[in-house]
């Protein structure tokens, strides 16, 4: 089994304590996002999980829990998103140069094989042009060519839940060519530095750009990772053309307090408080009812 931590919340950064807690007694609970009255229990004993990925702009407080996870015999690696914005955009996060700092000594505590990068979502509009973006990626490669092997990158999709405000004011439709342009010239950047860029889930081709499909969990990382050959089935329940393998995410939804305005996983500032109130870290639930 391999589990996710998680897509729909950012849980190195907020809820480090709670996961470790669930580690110890083996197992959670949560609940089923399209069906919430069905609870589901995993099996978190170590010979039960073949691999933890975790999500995170911030893994700060969970670098201290890395030895408790080793000791206690778990594979894991790092979906670890890096991007060039400010608090206009990724409202709550650390100041950009700390969190690189974090991001150098994640890879130099667990190896840089471990560490993937996303610099995702891109979006693109009067003070984002693609010659900022182009900039900003090629300092990003400077910085992290020794610290990680892989890029994932995506263009931002204008989610309905998401405000009329930043639909109209920030989040502006990117055309083809726009990819296209961005993703050669990205790529031709990455591999100057020896980064490999991928794409995650994208409709347009970038393969023509020098971009691979990306698999965030993917097979042959966690096969590597592990040391030995996995049981996986492609993950039917993502988006059309998402690469990943079949995980359990543990999460919960509207619970992350990054104040990322382009997120997916939350639908309104309330919702988070009113769900971060119900937080309980002994809990077997992420978010109590």
């Amino acid at each position: 089994m391999i589990v996710s931590a998680s897509r729909r919340t950012d849980l190195p950064a907020y809820y480090s304590e709670w996961f470790l807690n669930r580690l110890r007694e083996g197992y959670a609970l949560y609940r089923n996002p399209m069906n919430h009255s069905q609870v589901c229990r995993v099996n978190l004993a170590p010979e039960e999980v073949d691999c933890i990925v975790f999500w995170t702009k911030d893994p700060a407080p969970m670098m201290k829990q890395l030895e408790q996870l080793d000791t206690m015999g778990y594979h894991y690696y790092f979906q670890f998103t890096l991007t060039p914005y400010d608090t206009s955009i990724e409202v709550n996060l650390r100041d950009k140069k700390e969190i690189l700092y974090t991001f150098r000594k994640l890879s130099e505590r667990i190896g840089r094989h471990r560490v993937l990068w996303r610099y995702d979502p891109i979006i693109l509009n009067e003070s984002l042009a693609a010659e900022k973006h182009l900039s900003r990626f090629e300092y990003l490669c400077r910085e992290l060519m020794e610290f990680t092997e892989v890029c994932t990158i995506s263009f931002v999709d204008s989610y309905q839940k998401l405000s009329h405000q930043v639909r109209e004011q920030v989040i502006r439709e990117i055309t083809q060519e726009q990819m296209h342009q961005l993703a050669s010239s990205m790529a031709s950047i990455g591999q100057s530095r020896g980064i490999e860029l991928r794409a995650c889930c994208e409709a347009t081709d970038l393969s023509v750009d020098g971009v691979k499909p990306a698999s965030c969990i993917d097979q042959s990382v966690i096969e590597k990772i592990c040391g030995h050959p996995i049981k996986a089935k492609k993950d039917k329940n993502q988006r059309l053309g998402c690469g990943c393998m079949q995980s359990v995410d543990i999460g919960a939804y509207n619970s992350c307090r990054s104040g990322c305005i382009y997120c997916y996983a939350n639908h309104s500032e309330a919702s988070i408080h009113k769900n971060c109130q119900r937080h309980d870290p002994n809990s077997p639930f992420l978010i109590e009812r």
